[in-house]
């Protein structure tokens, strides 16, 4: 029998705490009219059971009944929907491994589509990301076993072990003529969630890679330490979601009024709207998000009530389109049910599931390369010019990108908390944002 608890809401593949509503037994439970009725049930246990009985005594090998009902289960779950699932005792301790933010593993988040288990996104810093690993990757074999009807969490429980140990990915990638083999070697994953740079004193730059517990406190600070800036890029590229306050919390930073976002389910109790809160909210400062693929679930709550609510520009490409809800309820210490009870609904009323949300301003990942005119001519060109100290090359508004750099000089950039133009230059998703927001700022568009 499930028990009444606490339960864990899922919100990409990380967790939050919310009451639940369970019903006790079936006999408790309401029949709609969509319900079998209690001869239609009746007789359905009755032929599962004397198919349990005829594979029990005529299987070919030995399995007892404890077995058959836990594999049972566990089709049952997946023929749902691609993230309900029965978790038996290793399922759901490594469900607490992961609420633990730090875990044996990839560093990859993974879904369900169109069939195929596909990457949402690689988390920054991981084995994964570091080893080439990209959001729309489908992965074909996890070492040698064939992913086709693999389960989420059966995926999961490969590509996850001990440290230092390795795996061979064999991805599909889009544009790529052949299947591509990215051998992976496990590190502990310890996810750092918000990460803030500056972008020419004026632009706080914050990159939100997950939604962890922190996600909202972490935002808060970077706001109250750089009082003076002027406009805020929030970086939700490849954030394959987390926590629905944490969202939710988010939003609420920076709007005063209003429905954030929805939920609707089968029962009442699952029917919840979050709205906004006045106190402390920043309704002025100018703020583009920057959204691709790898963008699900939690990040596509935040792109998208901001988009729905006139308090953003969204730029990038169209995000991956998980707006279900998914209940952990235990069923004793050791297993549970995770079970997909509602759907996500944005201000405006639209749906996030399978559809996604679309960038007001489609930018593609890229470099942006600066070519000069060869006719426009240049100090450089003159007879007799003045050598330089460096060998540079000039580019518009006086920018200048150094050609000599060493790898220790891209380490520093990268470690830096400023952003310099030439990092800006090699991300036109970043740039083109950038540039939107100046025209904000300029003309005070983010005022609501």
């Amino acid at each position: 029998m499930i028990k009444k608890s606490k339960s864990f809401i899922f919100v990409g593949f990380l967790i939050t705490l919310t009451t639940a509503y369970f019903f006790s037994s079936f006999a408790q439970a309401e029949t709609t009219p969509m319900q079998s009725s209690a001869k239609e049930k009746f007789d359905a246990y009755i032929k599962f059971t004397q198919i349990l009985n005829v594979i029990e005594s005529q299987y070919v090998d030995d399995i007892n009944v404890t077995t058959l009902i836990d594999k049972a289960l566990k089709g049952l779950m997946t023929n749902l929907d691609a993230h309900s699932s029965f978790m038996d005792t290793t399922d759901y301790n490594a469900l607490s491994v992961q609420t633990k933010g730090e875990f044996g593993g990839l560093g990859i988040s993974i879904g369900i589509k169109d069939g195929a288990l596909t990457v949402i996104a690689p988390i920054n810093g991981t084995p994964a990301f570091k080893a080439g690993v990209e959001a729309g990757d489908i992965i074909l074999k996890i070492d040698k076993v064939a992913t086709i009807n693999m389960s989420i969490d059966e995926s999961v429980k490969l590509m996850r072990g001990k440290p230092k140990t390795s795996v061979v990915l064999t991805l599909i990638r889009k544009k790529e003529p052949k299947p591509l083999k990215i051998k992976i070697v496990r590190d502990i994953i310890k996810i750092q969630s918000v990460y803030v740079k500056t972008i020419e004193d004026t632009i706080l730059y914050v990159l939100v890679t997950s939604f962890d517990r922190k996600v909202v406190d972490d935002i808060q600070k970077a706001l109250k330490d750089n009082p003076k800036i002027k406009g805020i890029i929030l970086d939700l590229r490849n954030n394959p979601g987390g926590l629905l306050d944490q969202a939710v919390g988010v939003v609420d930073l920076f709007i005063d009024r209003g429905v954030i976002v929805s939920q609707k389910g089968r029962s009442e109790a699952e029917n919840i709207i979050y709205k906004a809160h006045k106190k402390g909210s920043d309704t002025k400062t100018p703020i583009v998000v920057l959204v691709n693929g790898g963008s699900a679930s939690a990040s596509e709550i935040v792109s998208g009530a901001l988009q729905d609510l006139n308090r953003t520009i969204v730029v990038g490409e169209k995000t991956f389109g998980k707006g279900s809800v998914q209940s952990v309820m235990p069923i004793d210490k050791n297993e549970a049910l995770k079970l997909t009870i509602a759907r996500y609904y944005l201000p405006s009323g639209r749906t996030i599931q399978a559809v996604g949300v679309t960038p007001d301003i489609i930018v593609h990942l890229g470099q942006i390369e600066v070519k000069e005119d060869p006719l426009v001519l240049k100090e450089r060109d003159l007879k007799k010019h003045l050598e330089g100290e460096l060998a540079k090359i000039d580019i518009e508004d006086g920018i200048t990108l150094d050609t000599n750099t060493t790898d220790s000089e891209e380490n520093n950039e990268t470690n830096s908390t400023i952003i310099t133009q030439k990092q800006l230059y090699k991300d036109a998703q970043l740039k083109s944002g950038v540039d939107i927001l100046k025209a904000l700022i300029i003309t005070n568009k983010g005022r609501r």
